[in-house]
């Protein structure tokens, strides 16, 4: 087990390889596919995103409703892929890591590798067990889109894989 904070997910990352379990813990965002939609406009029309890009790190997934005396509700991954054709360009822009669940596109795992950003994979169907290491939630954009809001959530040793490594070595091409 590695644990990692993420403000030193730069420096570590080339240390990390494909099937490496680790703990994150420090601040992440929450973006799907609206989300996304929205952040490469803003970009193109030289917005202001909700969130700075260089070294963050997005949680593809959205919370269901937040039980009362709790910080949210339960909070698995969503399909890392309906991301892959806004990836590239955000890792190009200084995105840290990504976290969801499935394989990546070629154009991804490419970016991936030339950016040093890796990708994390969460536990599909333990949206409870994720939850619990969620200690913040707070919508900080397009708060219009209920779920699919971006979300700044600091994790305390958040469970996780390295599902694709700086190298490009990855757990879904080890057969």
């Amino acid at each position: 087990m590695i644990r990692i904070c993420t403000d030193e997910l730069s420096v570590l990352s080339p240390k990390l390889r494909a099937g490496d379990m680790v703990e994150l813990s420090g601040v992440v965002y929450t973006a799907r596919d609206a989300a996304h939609k929205r952040i490469c406009r803003l970009l193109d029309e030289g917005g202001e995103l909700p969130f700075d890009l260089k070294g963050a790190v997005i949680y593809y997934a959205g919370p269901t409703q937040t039980p009362e005396g709790r910080v949210c509700g339960s909070f698995g991954p969503t399909t890392s892929c309906r991301m892959d054709s806004f990836t590239p360009r955000l890792i190009a822009l200084g995105l840290g890591a990504t976290i969801g669940k499935g394989v990546r596109s070629k154009e991804v795992t490419e970016a991936i590798i030339k950016y040093g950003a890796p990708y994390f994979a969460a536990l599909g169907g333990a949206g409870a067990l994720a939850a619990s290491h969620i200690k913040s939630l707070e919508v900080i954009g397009f708060e219009e889109l209920g779920c699919e809001s971006v979300k700044r959530l600091v994790f305390d040793r958040f469970p996780l894989y390295v599902a694709t490594d700086v190298y490009g070595g990855s757990i879904y091409n080890r057969g």
